[in-house]
């Protein structure tokens, strides 16, 4: 007996579920399989205590745009959280973007003149016209203070090597904000979702069959022998990979490379309030994680304890988890080899940041999640 469906999705992510909604609704049938042992891909929240934990790193959502704002709106209710990210240097502690309450804290100046002219003698006095690396580049910027304190030990950390050895174009600008306000980003909507990310993305699914813990290229084998013997088997007209491009090509090509991440969770019953906050980076070198993320600040302190994660950058090697692109020349380069092997590969489609080789805010991968529905609904 063989059981059809018109979409194979491969990923229960964002890219995936949104894509999957879109699609049923239209009335086509969706089979979602992820490797994992749970949906939702790296917006995975677990509940422990009453706390929402972000699995996989901090996920704020933000967006500019009204009606992704509009439509993610239809799957959860979002509180007012606003990502006040803090610094600490040593036993020093700054606002996080670089605003005046960090320009006081570094120099003692009230105005937004006196920390311009700070700045601009500190830039002057470097002499870099044509930055040849990301120091020269963050140096010549937001100056000496900004870049030793804040920039480069977190951004070596980040990337594993040294700032004179990574390239400027990295740093293309430097959020400078002369302004007393602690708000990271910039974007009309702002917020986290009340009940987890992980129960959008159970809404988004609902009319879909789901099955995790499932290799992509183990099933598909599968599937082939089950209907070559004339066993049960599964078929689908089309299938939207959402995992490594690369990988679904067997490396051919070579590796893509990423930065990868670890996190080390540390469940604290009897503590209340670590930090004080929902995000503190540690931008010394010598510090080996990147930032302490404590969940429950996400939701104004809602749960019991509290518990926190230590976020350590790691290099990446296949098998690893691919968190960051590396989008350099080399790296683009070889997209692009890739990207034309997946134009020319019938009924599959390539979404979301590991088949598209860039980094998606979640806002982002709804619309290009969107996209590709709308162009397949054609």
């Amino acid at each position: 007996m063989m059981k059809r469906f018109d979409y194979l999705i491969v990923g229960a992510g964002l890219f995936g579920a949104v894509f999957s909604h879109e699609m049923n609704k239209r009335g086509k049938s969706c089979l979602v399989i992820d490797r994992r042992e749970h949906i939702a891909g790296n917006i995975y929240t677990s509940r422990k205590r009453g706390i929402h934990v972000h699995e996989y790193g901090a996920h704020i959502f933000h967006t500019s745009s009204e009606s992704v704002w509009d439509y993610i709106n239809r799957f959860a209710r979002f509180n007012h959280f606003v990502n006040s990210p803090m610094a600490v240097y040593k036993d020093e502690i700054y606002n996080l973007p670089f605003n005046m309450n960090t320009f006081s804290r570094l120099w003692g100046v009230r105005t937004p003149d006196e920390a311009k002219a700070v700045i601009r003698e500190q830039i002057k006095d470097l002499s870099i016209e044509n930055p040849q690396n990301l120091e020269e580049q963050a140096l010549s910027l937001a100056g000496r203070d900004v870049y030793e304190k804040l920039i480069k030990g977190y951004t070596e950390k980040q990337w594993g090597r040294e700032c004179r050895e990574l390239p400027a174009f990295i740093i293309k600008r430097l959020p400078l904000r002369f302004t007393y306000d602690n708000n990271y980003f910039t974007d009309r909507y702002q917020g986290i979702p009340e009940g987890g990310y992980t129960a959008i993305i159970e809404k988004m699914l609902e009319k879909a069959e789901v099955l995790l813990g499932t290799d992509y290229r183990e099933f598909d084998r599968r599937q082939k022998e089950a209907a070559k013997e004339g066993n049960d088997y599964i078929s689908y007209d089309k299938v939207l990979y959402t995992g490594m491009i690369d990988e679904y090509f067997d490396y051919r090509l070579g590796h893509l490379e990423y930065r990868s991440l670890r996190f080390e969770k540390e469940d604290m019953p009897d503590c209340e309030n670590y930090q004080g906050n929902a995000v503190i980076n540690y931008t010394e070198r010598e510090i080996p994680y990147t930032r302490i993320i404590e969940h429950k600040h996400f939701t104004f302190g809602e749960g019991e304890g509290t518990i926190i994660t230590r976020e350590y950058p790691a290099e990446w090697k296949p098998g690893d988890e691919p968190y960051y692109p590396i989008n350099d020349e080399r790296n683009n380069r070889l997209f692009e080899e890739y990207l034309a092997l997946a134009e020319k590969e019938k009924g599959v489609l390539f979404g979301g940041r590991l088949g598209q080789y860039r980094y998606y805010d979640m806002d982002k991968v709804i619309e290009a999640a969107l996209a590709l529905a709308k162009e397949e609904s054609k």
